[in-house]
């Protein structure tokens, strides 16, 4: 029998839907959403409840392909020609107790709809800048927000999950219940069951506080250094990234930015205005524009500029033990050449607060890491690739010398593994828990070293 044959047989089976390289839909189905990446699993399955999971499940150690969770198309890294692709979008249940300040939250929701759900009553979400990524996806990678000064990684806010084992049991699990578990899955995830649902702790905010600051590019080294001087004093309340920027003159740009280059700070407080902290900021150089009030994370996610649709990109991540002041010169220095044109943004995150004190263990952790700095040279139609790649690969080359022990497993690009977010210690214990809750070799390793 083959492949193709069998995999007929259990679309007989599904009450989802069950697409195969032949079929017409296949390309749209396997896509992911950064479309740089090639992906051709050997099927596509977008199960509607537990029970299509558990026939996908007892399936696939027969056919000799493995179940690749992909709940919206984020995270995508290489290539799963022998594994099953399996979409969550089915699984759409948000259910938030303000009282106690929890949410649950299906493995198909994306962020956008939390946020919406909580706008006006007090409390946020742990949620990326992205309002399209799903949250569980988010959680289970770690996952860093405008909050996570104030309330730490997203990860860490993971109270429970409802988990589907390979032996097909499904339920409810938290840290009295399976402690390993719940550490493998705050930033390993999918390595070690099927995450149906997650249940989170919402992060008070009585009053949420926004600034935006734009300076001259020239501008640019001192406002790095006064944003690097607050993180000594900002109080775990303040949130700030410093974006340094220089678009394009391409065309579909808005004529205000199309061929500027400027740096931006953003800070964005959850309890009133923090403005009595942005004094040296300002002073570091000519203020472009000064924008500052009440805010929200609606509003925050709808300035965030964030890609709404599946688009080819490209970035590097870099997580900083420090941010001194010849890596600032450095930085910029490089990013200014003529040559580095293809990089147009680098983002820069200060860390520290509440990631200094995880509340929750877990294999994703930022404790010890002052910053997460991040370049973007995006794919352009028709454009070679290569001096993007170069300009990224120089961009981590010249960071090398600062860079921490870990890193947040979202941050990771295509083709790192999770040696690259964690130490060797944490690796190794997580691949003994993967082999204990997963001895069929059911799941596909992910990001795990092979």
């Amino acid at each position: 029998m083959s492949r193709f044959t069998a995999f007929d047989d259990i679309r007989g089976a599904l009450t989802g839907s069950l697409v195969l390289p032949p079929d017409a839909g296949y390309d749209e189905a396997r896509r992911p959403w950064n479309l740089a990446i090639a992906q051709r699993p050997a099927a596509v399955a977008a199960p509607v409840d537990v029970a299509d999971l558990r026939t996908l499940l007892r399936a696939v150690g027969d056919l000799g392909v493995q179940v690749a969770v992909q709940p919206g198309g984020h995270g995508a890294s290489g290539d799963l020609a022998d594994a099953l692709l399996v979409r969550m979008s089915e699984f759409d249940e948000v259910d938030v107790d303000l009282e106690h300040g929890t949410a649950r939250i299906g493995a198909g929701v994306r962020w956008g709809r939390v946020v919406d759900a909580l706008e006006g009553t007090g409390w946020v979400a742990p949620a990326g800048t992205s309002p399209v990524v799903t949250a569980t996806g988010y959680t289970l990678g770690g996952g860093h927000s405008w909050f996570s000064r104030t309330a730490g990684l997203g990860s860490d806010s993971l109270r429970a999950a409802w988990v589907l084992r390979t032996d097909g049991t499904h339920e409810r699990v938290d840290d009295a219940s399976d402690p390993d578990l719940m550490w493998a899955l705050r930033g390993a995830g999918g390595v070690v069951g099927i995450v149906t649902a997650i249940e989170i702790d919402l992060i008070p905010a009585p009053a949420v506080w926004g600034a935006s600051l734009v300076f001259d590019a020239s501008d640019a080294p001192a406002v790095l250094r006064a944003v690097r001087d607050l993180a000594a004093d900002a109080p775990s309340s303040l949130n700030v990234f410093t974006n340094s920027m220089r678009m394009p003159d391409a065309p579909p740009l808005p004529p205000e930015i199309r061929g500027q280059s400027f740096v931006m700070v953003q800070a964005v407080s959850v309890d009133g205005s923090a403005d009595s902290f942005l004094g040296a900021i300002r002073s570091a150089g000519a203020v472009r524009r000064d924008q500052s009030g009440p805010t929200s994370p609606a509003l925050l996610s709808a300035q965030s500029n964030q890609p709404t649709a599946p688009t080819a990109s490209r970035g590097a991540s870099v997580a900083l033990n420090a941010l001194d002041d010849p890596t600032i010169e450095a930085l910029i220095a490089y990013r200014d050449r003529p040559e580095q044109a293809s990089i147009i943004g680098i983002d820069i995150r200060m860390l520290g607060g509440a990631l200094e004190a995880p509340r929750r263990p877990g294999f994703a952790s930022l404790q010890g890491v002052g910053w997460i700095a991040y370049a973007l040279a995006p794919l352009f139609p028709g454009a070679p690739s290569e001096p993007g790649e170069a300009s990224l690969s120089g961009f981590r080359e010249l960071l090398a010398g600062a860079v921490a022990e870990r890193t947040v497993p979202t941050f990771l690009s295509p083709g790192q593994t999770l040696d690259r977010a964690a130490p060797a210690i944490d690796v190794a214990r997580l691949r003994e828990l993967r082999a204990k809750f997963d001895p069929s070799d059911l799941l596909h390793e992910g990001r795990l070293p092979r």
